[in-house]
């Protein structure tokens, strides 16, 4: 792996931007067998100011969620017992919010498409350098107070699906829709600007941030699970619709 030779990680990927009273309350979480990897992001993380925590496994890494409350988890995926992805699903059945990051040898589109299912928001392949994970780490946590210093306010209602912007819940026909952190996050966008056609690069940038540019991380792999959760019959969608060769949209109700 690649480290950087004068200036931690984090630094060159912008972390510095972020105030440090304010990266000095937030933690870090690593979930992986390697110790080395915990050598390496507990180093990239302190050199920011920021806590770290670690898991040896799956089943510990719950327990260590619940004592620590974490703002960004890193989840292995090949691990004894409870691997990545399972720990990722019990996660966000608990209702977690943070941003996940996958790490993996295995980098084929099916590993990738498997772990968006499980809420992941994003995913780094082995051997990577600290730079990178660095990049990927602070764009998350900065994404996530701009987020969270938005609190929109609006509701907005079609015949049968109703989405609060500002709780973050998403009802369908009055039952509620369970969705990822990322699946809220594009739908939110896409259905506050009803009938404008996004891109997938313009909603990787709204969701992910500009560090993201030129990428566009399983955008179609998110919209297709969304779709699965808020529409009828997906094969047939109401609300949630592809505009071939452009992009997708919410079509905007008469």
């Amino acid at each position: 792996m690649t480290d950087g030779a004068t200036r931690s990680p984090l630094a060159k990927a912008g972390v510095a931007e972020m105030p440090e009273e304010t990266r000095a309350k937030m933690r870090i979480m690593l979930v992986d067998d390697e110790p080395r990897m915990h050598t390496l992001v507990a180093r990239i993380a302190k050199d920011a100011g920021y806590d770290f925590v670690g898991a040896e496994d799956g089943a510990r890494a719950l327990d260590v969620y619940e004592r620590e409350k974490p703002d960004l988890v890193i989840l292995d995926v090949m691990m004894p017992g409870l691997d990545g992805f399972q720990v990722c699903r019990r996660l966000r059945e608990r209702g977690a919010t943070e941003p996940v990051i996958f790490l993996s040898a295995k980098g084929d589109i099916v590993d990738k498409g498997v772990g968006f299912d499980a809420g992941g928001d994003d995913y780094l392949v082995k051997p990577f350098g600290s730079d990178e994970l660095a990049m990927r780490i602070g764009a998350h946590l900065r994404r996530q107070q701009r987020m969270a210093a938005a609190r929109p306010a609006d509701v907005v209602e079609y015949e049968g699906l109703r989405i609060d912007l500002h709780k973050r819940k998403v009802t369908k026909r009055g039952e509620p829709v369970s969705l990822t952190p990322k699946e809220f996050d594009i739908l939110a966008i896409l259905a506050s600007d009803a009938g404008s056609i996004f891109t997938r690069e313009q909603l990787t940038l709204a969701v992910w941030g500009e560090e993201y540019a030129g990428e566009t991380l399983g955008v179609a792999v998110y919209i297709r699970r969304i779709r699965e959760k808020i529409e009828i019959n997906p094969k047939e969608p109401k609300y949630l619709k592809v505009v071939w060769g452009v992009g997708y949209k919410i079509e905007k109700q008469a």
